[in-house]
């Protein structure tokens, strides 16, 4: 597979895939980490004298409405900032205005097209991978680079289709987030530690059966462990809960009964809100209307524990409700210990990174993974569409 370095870039027009699905707010960006992780491919490409055509998706495009919250402008606009130079914004996916855009553009110039996912109003042309728009946006470049880790799971017009119409490659950011995967998978330090939380159990059964077979300790926490709870017959209140795979997570805990670390204690509230009342509870001893916020006490030092003897963390998923205060206690203490180990800490997914930025532990870690879906399927042994695309180049 070639690399961004690879391949002839001076005078040709570079087709480059970016994650610049940031957070947003009220359209302000609430964390940057993506943007700036995508400037080293970007500034190697123009300072090759390459034209860079950046593409990327932002948010989910279901009805017109959802144009007004996430048009890539104000990405632009900071990725102009950092870079401290003029990039060009053309507010439209295809068309005459893109078009003369490209053809405009001198040596070293960047643009950066609107949401991909704008075409998903139109059958969900980006989304399931529409031949007729990967043929039109390969059309407008002479090389397509795909430096979107987070898309490399996703098979979309704008990184699988395109990638089958030109000499392709991947770019710096995707080298590094595979680079560092690789690594950990094959040769790990031990102790190896997974630790896995969010809300979905679904997205990482997988995930913990592979991993079983190569880590020494996984901790679910979040709420993805109270189907774990109810499967082993525990009262798990009103906390969230997926019915459908609660006989597979009894499965999976029977397997790996050695290696699992469920919490021994939470902490629990009434409703997802700022005003929501807080208790610690053993596990044995949830309430009908509890719902799972956090982690308890008992089970943070439980956890700093493992986090002080392992020497390879792969965390993804929080392991509270840190968006709220209240709730934020069990994330913000393995962030703290997990800095403070001299082992490899890699976290992946979006909320996880998320949550490092927001407690100040940005750079406190050996890598902070830009994807949380393609990370985990990576982690799950499954190969990735976007991927795959170039293997042949």
């Amino acid at each position: 597979m070639k690399t961004v370095v690879d391949l002839k870039l001076n005078n040709k027009k570079v087709i480059l895939r970016c994650d610049l699905n940031v957070p947003m707010e009220n359209n302000q960006i609430t964390d940057e980490t993506r943007i700036r992780e995508s400037i080293e491919t970007i500034e190697l490409i123009s300072n090759a004298y390459g034209k860079v055509i950046i593409l990327s998706h932002l948010g989910r495009i279901k009805e017109e409405n959802d144009k007004l919250k996430n048009s890539l402008q104000p990405v632009c606009q900071r990725l102009s900032e950092l870079m401290k130079r003029s990039i060009k914004f053309i507010p439209m996916t295809r068309g005459p205005e893109v078009e003369q855009a490209v053809n405009e553009m001198e040596k070293g110039d960047i643009i950066m097209l609107e949401n991909t996912r704008f075409e998903d109003l139109d059958g969900n042309k980006e989304s399931s991978n529409n031949p007729e728009l990967a043929k039109y946006w390969a059309s407008l470049g002479d090389v397509f680079i795909n430096d979107a880790f987070g898309t490399l799971h996703r098979a979309h017009a704008s990184n699988v289709g395109i990638a089958e119409h030109l000499p392709s490659g991947i770019g710096l950011l995707v080298k590094k987030e595979l680079d560092v995967l690789v690594d950990v998978m094959e040769k790990p330090q031990r102790p190896l530690l997974v630790i896995l939380g969010g809300a979905k159990v679904s997205t990482k059964l997988g995930v913990i059966e592979n991993l079983a077979k190569k880590a020494d300790k996984i901790f679910i926490g979040g709420g993805m462990c109270y189907t774990f709870f109810k499967a082993l017959g525990y009262n798990v209140g009103a906390s969230i809960v997926d019915d459908e795979k609660v006989a597979e997570c009894k499965r999976i805990y029977d397997l790996y009964k050695d290696k699992i670390i469920l919490p021994t204690d939470v902490i629990v509230g009434t409703s997802y809100s700022p005003m929501s009342a807080a208790r610690l509870t053993k596990i044995s001893d949830i309430y009908t209307n509890d719902i799972g916020m956090d982690m308890g006490v008992e089970t943070i030092d439980n956890l700093r524990k493992e986090i002080l003897e392992a020497k390879t963390v792969i965390w993804n998923g929080p392991i509270g409700v840190f968006e709220l205060d209240r709730f934020s206690n069990g994330t913000k203490k393995a962030l703290e210990y997990l800095s403070n180990i001299s082992g490899k800490v890699i976290l992946g997914g979006g909320d996880t990174a998320y949550a490092a930025v927001k407690f100040g532990f940005k750079d406190s870690f050996h890598h902070i993974s830009t994807g949380g879906g393609a990370t985990l399927e990576f982690l799950e042994g499954k190969r990735l569409p976007g991927l795959d695309a170039l293997l042949d180049e």
